[in-house]
């Protein structure tokens, strides 16, 4: 795999994790548990991979 396809393929991962604890995250409020330390576990993760994604804008790479 040469450094784009590494790239992309990385990219693609934290968008679909991003996506992917945000539902999750909704499942868990729609209960009452925004207390939870899963909901903050996923809560940090998705400020995590935010964060990242802010880079790759800030970069002109998304």
């Amino acid at each position: 795999m040469d450094r784009l396809q590494a790239f992309e393929a990385m990219l693609q991962d934290i968008q679909e994790q991003y996506e992917k604890e945000k539902k999750a995250m909704d499942e868990l409020k729609a209960k009452g548990r925004e207390k939870t330390a899963t909901y903050r576990q996923y809560m940090s993760n998705r400020l995590l991979y935010g964060r990242i994604l802010d880079l790759y804008k800030q970069y002109d790479l998304v």
